[in-house]
């Protein structure tokens, strides 16, 4: 494996830029800043830093993996409960970016399997869980999406997700640093900031990109890129056409997790499907099972997703490496030629309602294509005699709960029609655009 920030020590071309809104930094001068911090931190058992969305994160983040320091990102806008437990419980001390003396040398490299990064999920039970990511899994990752994606140094990423995720830092930033292609941050991920920063990949969630389609002038600034990626969340059907439309290009899917990275992602020079995230990426195989653990071989049945490869994840933390076959709780369907379409959560989207399995994603994809919806989150809430109901919560204006239910009623299956419709102001989402399920229930 080569160095995990390869571009970082490419002599013949340090002139690449990080930038946010307030700095530009060349690629020679992170380095030097970098290194720098390096030599502080080296010898520490692991270093958090507050992950604000600038250029010094980046400088942090850049020394601690120089210097071999497993470094755990704090959401800058956590509060005191959340961050006193990611600090307790990695036992991290929390630096900053300063500026150090010049001419210090770039450490070796560390251990490829030696641990890079602990970035803290939540689960559906407890606070949330240190999960430990290596330097062999981070460039696997990176250099099988850079295959995918026909990603080089000469692109220009330019993104204003958060850089305390996989998709902000692990594809946002490591990304570049590792494939030598410039860095802009947009601070915020506005449709402004991205119709005002020339790019040739754009990386989004679903609510950044709904949002975009939403003006559409900025969206047609988009044009000239090469590719729109979109993760974190399913994309709605109408989302991925009115980009497509206003961009002129469809929007790439992809599909991961914390725990396994990136393992599933429609290709640059390829089709791209409404509701449907591709194919596995080189060095990762998936599979669906059954409630018992069976393997299921009928393409277009409903699953439980699970994956292995080069992309997972050491455990979470003071806990032992996953074996074999990672259990995602996401379930899935997976057609005759391999594309995959990801239902939602186990727990949450998969509707066991009358003997029947529906998934979430398929009512509210029907419910989005009303022209008075605008947001859609399916749920199974207890029901005497179906087991669960489906019950639809919806941001709509000028349409009624009948109205609703009809609408679903005309274009799926009987059964998967909703039977309680809940008309909501907005929907709860977490900090990467995710509807947050448990709060509705």
């Amino acid at each position: 494996m080569t160095r995990l920030l390869g571009a970082l020590h490419n002599d013949a071309d340090l002139t690449g830029a990080v930038r946010d809104p307030e700095t530009t930094l060349p690629r020679h001068e992170l380095l030097e800043r970098a290194s720098g911090l390096a030599a502080e931190i080296a010898g520490r058992r692991m270093v958090a830093v507050r992950a604000t969305p600038t250029v010094d994160t980046i400088v942090v983040i850049t020394a601690a993996l120089l210097a071999g320091v497993p470094v755990v990102p704090v959401p800058p806008d956590a509060g005191e409960l959340e961050r006193a437990h990611i600090l307790d419980d990695s036992g991290a001390e929390l630096i900053e970016a300063r500026t150090t003396g010049t001419n210090h040398r770039v450490p070796d490299e560390p251990d490829p399997d030696a641990p890079a990064l602990v970035l803290y999920t939540s689960g559906t039970t407890g606070p949330p869980k240190g999960a430990v990511l290596s330097r062999r899994a981070l460039a696997a990752d990176l250099d099988a999406l850079a295959q995918v994606w026909q990603w080089t140094a000469g692109d220009t990423l330019v993104h204003g997700l958060p850089l305390f995720h996989v998709h902000g830092l692990v594809l946002g930033v490591l990304g570049p640093l590792r494939i030598g292609s410039r860095l802009a941050h947009t601070g915020k991920p506005t449709p402004q900031a991205y119709a005002a920063t020339p790019g040739t990949m754009y990386f989004g969630v679903p609510t950044v990109w709904s949002r975009i389609c939403a003006a559409p002038t900025e969206a047609r600034e988009l044009r000239p890129a090469r590719l729109l990626v979109s993760g974190s969340a399913p994309l709605p059907a109408p989302v991925f056409d009115a980009m497509r439309e206003l961009t002129g290009q469809a929007p790439v899917e992809r599909y991961g997790m914390t725990e396994t990275l990136i393992t599933v992602s429609a290709r640059a020079d390829g089709e791209r499907r409404p509701g449907q995230v591709g194919l596995p990426i080189p060095g990762v195989e998936t599979r669906l099972v059954d409630d018992a653990g069976a393997p299921l071989d009928e393409p277009g049945t409903i699953g439980h997703l699970q994956v292995r490869g080069a992309t997972l994840f050491d455990g979470y933390l003071r806990q032992a490496r996953p074996e074999g076959w990672f259990v995602t709780g996401d379930v899935a369907t997976i057609g005759a030629d391999g594309w995959h379409r990801i239902v939602g959560r186990a727990s949450t989207d998969l509707i066991k309602t009358g003997g029947y399995r529906v998934g979430a994603g398929e009512v509210e994809d029907a419910l989005l294509l009303h022209p008075a919806v605008r947001e859609a989150a399916v749920v199974g809430t207890p029901h005497p005699d179906l087991g669960e109901q489906i019950t639809a919560y919806v941001v709509a204006e000028g349409a009624t709960e009948r109205d609703l239910i009809a609408w679903v009623a005309d274009r799926l299956a009987a059964h998967k029609r909703p039977r309680a419709v809940r008309l909501l102001d907005a929907l709860p989402r977490n900090a990467m655009g995710k509807v947050q399920k448990g709060a509705l229930r």
